[in-house]
């Protein structure tokens, strides 16, 4: 299983801890110091069966600063993913990435009954 986070994320340490008391292995991986590309965002995307906005971190700065909510209608889908392989801080976190099993974003019922 991939965890990508950002540790000093707080949704991020909530879901960390889940899977450690879960007694869940993973490997983890930073999204500000290694960033996903574009083709592991087209398979993460087309497999968590998720609208491409849902891979937003539409709560951080970054997307604040570039006007992004309303710059993303405009955007093709490959714009967006290349968009958000440019910059770990763009893309909704945690993503959990178990085979083609793709969890967006930490909901502690969604995680029980998918992992």
């Amino acid at each position: 299983m991939l965890f990508v986070c950002y540790p000093k994320c707080s949704t991020c340490m909530k879901a960390k801890k889940w899977l450690e008391e879960n007694g869940k292995e993973y490997e983890l991986r930073d999204i500000k110091t290694e960033n996903p590309t574009e083709e592991e965002l087209t398979d993460w995307w087309k497999n968590s069966g998720l609208p491409l906005k849902r891979f937003f971190n539409t709560s951080g700065n970054l997307y604040k600063e570039m006007k992004l909510k309303d710059k993303l209608p405009e955007m093709s889908e490959e714009e967006q993913i290349r968009l958000l392989s440019t910059d770990g801080m763009l893309v909704k976190r945690p993503i959990l990435v178990d085979g083609d099993n793709v969890l967006v974003g930490f909901r502690q019922k969604e995680w029980e009954e998918n992992i």
